[in-house]
């Protein structure tokens, strides 16, 4: 396993090199200049000003110049400095990041907790009320807008009913500390996680229901079966374990999600995160965040695939990589 996971990664470096190319290939042909984003409305658009401005944020560089020294600096953990904020990008990245990932794995964990009973019930109650019921409901998740379902929880819990907040990780007019901080934080996460986990859970349970059936109906479950054990044995020992393989890879291709799936969630809810961080940054054309926030969701998709290769190993003994 350990040679396995050694030359994936290894694998993963040209991979990696590959996307940094195209992704800073699109930033450089996206219409508009970030120079004009820092023009002083006072001395309007002064060509000599702007070419200064080009000059300081290192856009006035050959593409290829720009491109090696921003791969070398990035290497070294250095992702430059914001055009809007001159932060470095990696300060802007490190505050929103645990944010996103508390938001993201809550919803995930919501989602695998819902998804897979949903899925198991309705494979075992196959063309039941139940299973129409399950199955109907979790076609309407797949098929309604996220932002559609985010504005209208924000309408009926945080407008109409004042249940919960809508906006923000936290409460601005007061100030919690220990407990109440954590329950404070729990308030206001509740809507957009239930927002993020919707369409996983429906399509999970999709994907669960069909894998059981699917397993349900080799020979081998009908072998125990005939041997007289129990149904609980053959569906929780037998079925279950394989019926979990496919999910393990929607889950693991899942990973990058956590970053860059709440864009329009935290927007909407002013949740302070990855996906709001994104959004601000494209209005903004802050190139520099862009390519960070890009490379990094490529850096989770293959650290998500190598997750779920070894897991595979842990769900089905008969798969091994060495």
């Amino acid at each position: 396993m350990t040679r396995y996971i050694i030359r994936r990664l290894i694998q993963a470096v040209p991979l990696l090199i590959a996307i940094s190319v195209i992704v800073f290939a699109i930033v450089e042909i996206a219409p508009g200049d970030p120079a004009q984003m820092y023009v002083d409305p006072e001395k309007g658009a002064d060509p000599e000003y702007i070419a200064q401005v080009r000059r300081s944020l290192g856009l006035d560089q050959p593409v290829y110049v720009r491109y090696v020294s921003w791969l070398a600096k990035t290497l070294q953990g250095d992702f430059g400095f914001s055009f809007r904020t001159r932060r470095p990008v990696a300060l802007e990245i490190g505050d929103r990041l645990p944010n996103t990932l508390l938001l993201g794995g809550v919803a995930l964990v919501m989602s695998i907790l819902i998804a897979v009973p949903i899925g198991i019930i309705s494979a075992l109650k196959r063309y039941t009320l139940i299973d129409y019921i399950l199955s109907t409901l979790a076609l309407v998740g797949i098929s309604v807008p996220v932002f559609w379902v985010a504005l209208v929880l924000l309408q009926v819990f945080a407008i109409h009913l004042n249940w919960l907040p809508g906006v923000g990780m936290r409460s601005v007019r007061v100030q919690y500390e220990g407990f109440e901080a954590t329950l404070d934080v729990i308030r206001h996460m509740i809507l957009p996680a239930t927002v993020l986990s919707l369409a996983q859970t429906a399509s999970w349970s999709r994907y669960q229901r069909s894998s059981l059936l699917e397993v349900l109906g080799q020979d081998y479950i009908r072998t125990a079966r005939a041997k007289g054990a129990r149904e609980r044995r053959v569906i929780g020992l037998h079925a279950l374990r394989n019926a979990l393989i496919p999910m393990v890879t929607l889950i693991g291709l899942s990973v990058p999600s956590i970053v860059t799936g709440a864009f329009i969630t935290e927007t909407i809810f002013g949740w302070p995160g990855m996906g709001r961080l994104g959004v601000e940054s494209i209005n903004g054309r802050d190139y520099p965040i862009i390519m960070a926030v890009t490379m990094l969701s490529a850096v989770l998709i293959v650290v998500g695939n190598l997750l779920a290769d070894i897991a595979y190993a842990w769900v089905d003994p008969r798969i091994r990589y060495d």
